[in-house]
């Protein structure tokens, strides 16, 4: 199960460099359109797009390669194996009621964005489930890291590179 998790996630990390590629192309475009004279019309809009898809897809690689920024300075207070294990036990429930909630809301509004025909009022005039599909998925996926990671902690297997690490972040 772990190895098909993590080949989703991989698969979002992939997909969040695409729309990342994605985007510098919109805005080469657009820059090239302002040098050039010419107008491509929705780069803009397809520019944020892009970087909406981008940000929610990486959300779930980041989380478990332990890049997300954590705040250790409770943690590093506190003394004990077992202060420590409930207040990631706490945190890690928090974090799966929240991402909960999130992923339910945008996969809720990616459906009634489809059912509705709602249309961007930019220049594109795309349906915007099109666009919602990408934050729809990556906060479903990273709805389920958190309950990996929250399963994980229970059962006290080797837990993820987030959950190992004192420090806040990784900053090479």
């Amino acid at each position: 199960m772990r190895r098909l998790l993590d080949a989703l996630y991989r698969g979002c990390a992939f997909l969040a460099g695409v729309f990342m590629v994605a985007l510098l192309v919109a805005i080469c475009l657009q820059i090239a359109g302002g040098l050039f004279g010419f107008y491509l019309r929705g780069t803009d809009a397809f520019a944020g797009y892009f970087m909406a898809a981008a940000i929610f897809l990486a959300l779930p690689y980041t989380l478990k390669a332990g890049d997300h920024i954590r705040v250790t300075l409770v943690l590093q207070q506190l003394e004990g194996k077992a202060a420590r294990r409930w207040l990631e036990l706490f945190c890690l429930v928090l974090a799966v009621l929240l991402t909960g909630f999130f992923a339910w809301y945008s996969v809720r509004q990616c459906w009634w964005s489809y059912q509705f025909n709602d249309i961007s009022q930019a220049d594109d005039r795309t349906p915007l489930w099109i666009p919602q599909i990408g934050m729809a998925v990556g906060t479903v996926m990273l709805f389920v890291a958190f309950v990996e990671a929250l399963v994980d902690e229970l059962l006290g297997r080797t837990p993820s590179a987030t959950l190992q690490s004192d420090e806040p972040a990784r900053v090479e």
